[in-house]
């Protein structure tokens, strides 16, 4: 395992949230709040506690709002990746590699709301980053513990023994949910192509290649992807339920 600190990240906060509506309808979902912080804010500021010191922001729905919103922040350093059409988780990102050199980078959806385990979860992906056999380390989270979750998702990852994560693709059932995290470097795009596209196909074609790796979260995890999700989480720490810095 490594242990170098990861220095820089990608915050995806380019969507409008469709399933977040009517909510969504006046702002981005990266700036809906929970528990008296917007969500863009929650990765924000564990990005700065983890030691990142460049983030960068894709923008689009109501860019401006989400523009004014990070004006003040200090930490992490904000460089905003506007994006005139959508270009989709992956396409996004590859949009903004630029930013990031040759070093591994955080990519983080702006909806990812999580409470660390024994440790902080963001320093334990960079431990677990493995370059030399690894293209992308994706945070799992078991879809029974996951806060939010509809009961009927189908999740997304089974774990094997080594680590390595496997899609269950368009059929099945498998016991781990994506939890809007990963660590990669500019490799994993090298062959991506031109427009939008989903990381989804950059993360099959590393499975292929045996280089795509999961860690579970050993701590919660917040699904914040409706309206009613959202009341549900704000309902769980109302009730004392975890307990963040941010959140403080």
């Amino acid at each position: 395992m490594s242990g170098a600190v990861i220095k820089q990240a990608m915050v995806l906060a380019a969507g409008r949230g469709e399933r977040m509506r009517p909510i969504t309808d006046a702002q981005p979902k990266a700036l809906v709040k929970v528990v008296g912080r917007a969500l863009l804010d929650h990765a924000l500021d564990a990005l700065a506690d983890a030691g990142v010191e460049l983030c960068v922001i894709n923008t689009h729905y109501l860019g401006e709002q989400i523009k004014a919103h990070v004006a003040q922040r200090r930490t992490p350093r904000i460089v905003l990746s506007p994006e005139s059409t959508l270009l989709d988780t992956g396409g996004g990102v590859k949009n903004a590699l630029a930013h990031f050199g040759d070093a591994p980078f955080y990519t983080i959806n702006s909806d990812a709301l999580w409470l660390d385990g024994p440790s902080p979860m963001l320093a334990r992906m960079a431990r677990h980053w493995e370059p030399s056999r690894m293209d992308a380390l994706l945070l799992l989270h078991s879809t029974v513990a996951a806060h939010g979750y509809d009961a009927d998702g189908m999740g997304d990852y089974y774990l094997t023994p080594d680590g390595r994560a496997r899609w269950r693709g368009r059929s099945g059932v498998a016991p781990f949910m994506f939890a809007g995290v990963t660590v990669c470097d500019r490799r994993l795009y090298a062959q991506a192509p031109q427009g939008p596209f989903s990381q989804l196909l950059l993360w099959n074609k590393a499975q292929e290649r045996e280089r795509l790796f999961g860690l579970r979260h050993d701590g919660e995890f917040f699904h914040v992807g409706t309206p009613a999700a959202l009341e549900d989480t704000e309902a769980y720490f109302a009730r004392g339920g975890g307990r963040r810095r941010t959140m403080e």
